[in-house]
């Protein structure tokens, strides 16, 4: 498949970006920085640009068959590359008849909030409400936008991202309520799952939380 991913050189995206090639599937890395990524393989095109360029975002998605969204940015930092971001590519897809969109946010959003139960009393009650409150808002605008794009979309629902090596073996499709999760998983694992979304319909329009 001809794949383009947003946020390419980001922890999770330079996983899934490898993961991609190593698959076999011609993979487009949008990035404001090509050199940042790291990466080079005859099957990878690394386009520059911003996220929050609607118009280059929108060329940029011509001619793919899916496109994979791991964009953010500190969680504790103003901005709204989340949510202004997701909406620049929903719009486009939508333009170029692309259907199929699988988008990175957490776990701790919207109906997956029960989740932050199982996270340490400081996160819960310190971290959460104020240090990531804005960020935490932000997550929720870009959630709302994938929900009403009309396209065939997978939310991907993380516990906290860790630098672990790639397993395989995780839980996906729990409860937020679920005692037995750690909210916890590696980048490289999220990855995996966000690529098996590309043609799976088991989550279709549903957002999926994954941990250890």
């Amino acid at each position: 498949m001809q794949l383009i991913i947003f946020g390419a050189s980001g922890g999770t995206g330079r996983h899934l970006t490898e993961q991609a090639l190593a698959a076999g599937h011609r993979v487009t890395a949008f990035v404001r920085n090509p050199e940042k990524l790291g990466i080079n393989h005859p099957l990878l095109t690394k386009v520059a640009g911003d996220a929050l360029d609607e118009a280059a975002v929108r060329e940029a998605v011509k001619g793919h068959d899916a496109v994979l969204s791991t964009l953010g940015s500190p969680a504790n930092k103003i901005g709204t590359i989340r949510s202004q971001g997701t909406l620049n590519i929903v719009k486009a897809m939508q333009s170029a008849g692309i259907r199929r969109f699988v988008c990175q946010t957490s776990l701790g959003y919207g109906d997956s909030r029960p989740a932050l139960r199982r996270t340490p009393f400081v996160f819960r009650y310190i971290i959460v409400p104020f240090i990531l409150k804005k960020g935490f808002a932000d997550h929720a605008l870009q959630e709302m936008h994938v929900r009403n794009s009309g396209l065939d979309w997978v939310i991907v629902r993380p516990g906290n991202l860790t630098d672990g090596p790639l397993t395989e073996q995780y839980r996906h499709g729990f409860a937020p309520t679920d005692s037995r999760i750690q909210v916890k998983v590696s980048r490289a694992d999220v990855a995996h799952f966000m690529l098996q979304q590309i043609k799976s319909h088991a989550y279709l329009r549903q957002t999926p939380g994954i941990s250890y």
